[in-house]
């Protein structure tokens, strides 16, 4: 196992919540037209930060805004079904999802949901009084729910740059907990989206954790994956 050590590379933490935010909202259920209506108003493929310009990022840029420039709902309601049924094909079912984003699938030789890896973070979470608000039940090990107590984390340290005690949080929930099966999560969602907006997503969500790698100075748990 690697050492985690409480050194970080200066970041703007208002940026990154903004961006696992947006993440969180286009991974955790089935799209709307508002959410993706929202990201095209505001730009978001535009506006995503390059960071290191790889290919990923900027193919992951060109295909949001590739899906967001011929979005309009408000005259074609196929859009909207297409993109449900991507995101249902990749991450929710009916069937086994193309892309499970629970962590214990990739985890454990058994590929079961609610698995021991879901058990050591929920044990995680509980020694650091962190709490996951959820719809509905769900495993707290859904790559959704990361970016979502990222988003909480990344707003702490905005105000908290010398939190040692959060900053050691965020790398161990990176390093042990998040990175070991992501980006296999997501290179499976890369290969089975059908639409450019996933695709897009799959991309720049790939990108900005190798870009938490970089600036929280980690080196993903080496980890065997079931899948």
């Amino acid at each position: 196992m690697s050492t985690v050590t409480a050194s970080i590379k200066p970041v703007d933490f208002i940026e990154y919540q903004g961006l696992v935010r947006i993440l969180h909202h286009c991974l955790i259920r089935y799209p709307e037209a508002k959410l993706v209506q929202e990201l095209k108003d505001c730009d978001v493929a535009g506006s995503w930060p390059e960071f290191a310009n790889r290919a990923k990022n900027r193919q992951g840029r060109e295909a949001l805004a590739n899906f967001l420039q011929h979005w309009s709902v408000e005259t074609d309601n196929k859009q909207l079904i297409e993109l449900k049924l991507d995101y249902g094909q990749l991450f929710f079912g009916p069937g086994e999802p193309k892309a499970v984003p629970q962590g214990s699938v990739y985890l454990s030789e058994s590929q079961l949901l609610n698995d021991r890896s879901t058990v050591a973070l929920m044990d995680f979470y509980q020694q650091h009084g962190v709490n996951v608000a959820v719809d509905y039940p769900q495993p707290l090990d859904h790559i959704g729910l990361f970016f979502a107590v990222l988003d909480q984390t990344f707003g702490r340290l905005e105000v908290e740059t010398e939190n040692q005690a959060l900053i050691r949080f965020t790398q161990v929930l990176l390093q042990q907990h998040l990175l070991p099966w992501a980006e296999r999560c997501l290179a499976l969602a890369l290969e089975h989206a059908t639409t450019d907006f996933y695709r897009g997503i799959a991309l720049l969500s790939s990108d900005l954790l190798t870009q938490f790698e970089q600036d929280f100075q980690l080196v993903p748990n080496q980890t065997r994956l079931y899948r």
